[in-house]
């Protein structure tokens, strides 16, 4: 059976917030899983006593402390606004047609009377 492919981005247009939802929730449980890795080798580390087992611990132990912290703090995130993206501010493109409501206010307006 032939793979899908997935289809090319051509837009520069916002994901959904359903794929963002869906891409926060896949991050929060990857790390949440490591935490469990985390607390898991440090069981088994402590049953063990290999060498430098303090070395071990203390990194498992940071790892079970930091990683909710953080996969909460990034599961809660939301992507950027559009205006405030970097790759936005550099990559500008000049607009052929001003909005109109801007363009009022920016110059100074000619009258031509066409009555006499």
């Amino acid at each position: 059976m032939a793979r899908r492919e997935r289809p090319q981005l051509i837009t520069d247009a916002a994901r959904s917030p359903e794929q963002e939802l869906r891409e926060r929730e896949v991050r929060y449980v990857l790390m949440m899983l490591l935490r469990a890795v985390c607390v898991v080798v440090a069981a088994i580390l402590v049953a063990t006593r290999p060498p430098l087992l303090w070395l071990w611990l203390t990194l498992c132990i940071v790892g079970a402390v930091v990683l909710p912290w953080a996969a909460v703090l990034l599961a809660n995130d939301k992507a950027p606004r559009p205006e405030h993206q970097l790759r936005n501010k550099l990559h500008r493109r000049p607009t052929s047609h001003p909005d109109p409501a801007h363009a009022l206010h920016d110059r100074e307006h000619r009258v031509i009377d066409v009555e006499k």
